[in-house]
């Protein structure tokens, strides 16, 4: 498939993500405290064949092994994760000295290997210390958020500019709270809802923790969004799908940029806001860049039984989807991307989350040939292309993900990698999605070379 790399800018970041539960392991070493994925993936029946994180990619001992990874990619860019409950183990209080030296180094490491780290300070690990006291319901969650991205910040803000306060805020709160299947495997709708407001307030007041420390940071946040279809043209389904945009998309989009909580939404929801004054301002801070996780277009119905925003999935027949079952749509990508140029007006955005699961099947030789998540692969990068010559501010994309990992709910059985795992001897393998994403760098980076 043709990739119009010439649409991309000649400094685009080309990377990798991962995220710290997913990938680093050790969870008990150099004063690691339990995280509130420690705990519900040790509760029997959460997790796909009762798997954990106790070790997953060993990242924790291996991680130089995965940045000689990257550096075979040619990628310029590492997108992690920061464990809280590694660095402040009590969610607040006393700062835990060997959580921050193992960030020190690796970003010491990356840097040395010419690789931009770009951090994210919270990928769903709240300290479940945090959690006993209530969590993310709770206002001084956020409060304590702040304090911990203060911590980091101050250590790191010397070599990292790159930052992003919050990873898909809606997991934690709707999957986390009110769906139940993520941690803390709640099922309930005003929990849910404080949930989400708390959330935001811990991006703002992280963004000025932030600034604070390193006034030349670049911050910004990550939202997984999806294009939202209605099922049919019946009034019902339209507006289905408009609570479903609400519930998806721009609860999390018009907050953070100034525009409040959707009236709409807060009426679906029916739930009072934990406000205060002075917070809509913080929420709404001034972002540097805003952040794109794209997997899968949604379709749905009106159904008035089911929960808050009641809506239910439609499948539709005849459309090719990954293995978790999700749909294709490399469109939606290039859509949601136009979509937020139009109606936000980013400075920069950054897809930096975007990739597959399909089953792998290593060969006699040893190594991995997996054409659907490489044809995967370039059908988003080719509509990112597009999205960029139509005016989109598109500065990087990030693969998801550098390695396979513990993919939450679903256990190890999904495997979203560019680099195969072993799990049962932690040999890398460098799958053919990921041999073509580092001919896809080269090629961008040889062009812009010449460019120069």
């Amino acid at each position: 498939m043709t990739i119009d790399l010439a649409a991309l800018p000649h400094d685009f970041l080309w990377g990798t993500a991962t995220s710290a539960y997913q990938i680093e392991g050790a969870v008990a070493e150099d004063g690691r405290s339990p995280s509130i994925w420690d705990t519900f993936s040790h509760t029997p029946g959460r997790i796909a064949n009762d798997d954990h994180g106790d070790v997953a990619c060993d990242h924790y001992h291996r991680w130089r092994e995965d940045i000689a990874l990257m550096r075979r990619l040619g990628t310029n860019a590492y997108r992690l994760s920061i464990a809280w409950p590694r660095v402040v183990p009590g969610g607040d209080g006393p700062v835990n000295a060997k959580g921050l030296a193992f960030y020190d180094e690796l970003i010491d490491a990356l840097l040395e290997a010419d690789i931009t780290p770009s951090v994210t300070l919270y990928h769903w690990d709240l300290p479940q210390a945090l959690q006993d006291r209530g969590g993310w319901p709770e206002r001084e969650t956020a409060e304590h958020f702040a304090a911990y991205a203060a911590v980091v910040a101050e250590r790191l803000g010397d070599r990292v500019t790159h930052w992003t306060t919050l990873n898909e805020p809606l997991c934690s709160a709707w999957i986390g709270h009110l769906e139940g299947t993520m941690a803390p495997g709640w099922t309930d709708l005003t929990a849910a809802v404080r949930a989400s407001y708390h959330l935001l307030l811990a991006h703002g007041l992280g963004m000025q923790a932030i600034r604070a420390a390193t006034p030349h940071a670049q911050v910004g946040i990550v939202n997984n969004l999806s294009t939202i279809h209605a099922a049919t043209d019946r009034p019902e389904d339209l507006a289905a799908a408009r609570r479903m945009d609400g519930h998806t998309n721009r609860w999390w989009l018009d907050p953070v940029h100034g525009r409040g909580f959707p009236e709409d939404m807060r009426e679906v929801y029916r739930v009072d806001l934990p406000e205060q004054p002075g917070d809509a301002a913080v929420i709404g801070g001034r972002l540097d860049w805003l952040g794109l996780n794209y997997y899968f277009p949604q379709t749905v119905a009106d159904d008035p039984t089911a929960p808050a925003p009641f809506v239910r999935d439609v499948r539709r027949d005849g459309v090719p989807r990954t293995g978790m079952d999700w749909e294709i749509d490399a469109s939606g990508i290039e859509e949601l991307l136009l979509r937020l140029t139009s109606e936000y007006g980013p400075r920069r955005l950054y897809v930096t989350e975007n990739g597959s699961s399909f089953p792998d099947v290593v060969r006699p030789d040893g190594t991995i040939d997996d054409p659907e998540r490489r044809a995967y692969l370039e059908g988003h990068l080719a509509a990112c292309a597009s999205a960029a010559r139509k005016g989109a501010p598109l500065a990087g994309y990030f693969a998801w993900s550098l390695l396979d990992n513990f993919e939450w709910a679903y256990g190890y059985d999904k495997r979203f990698g560019l680099v195969h795992v072993d799990y049962a001897t932690q040999v890398r393998t460098i799958k053919g999605s990921g041999h073509r994403y580092a001919e896809i760098v080269r090629d961008h980076q040889g062009r812009a070379r010449k460019a120069a």
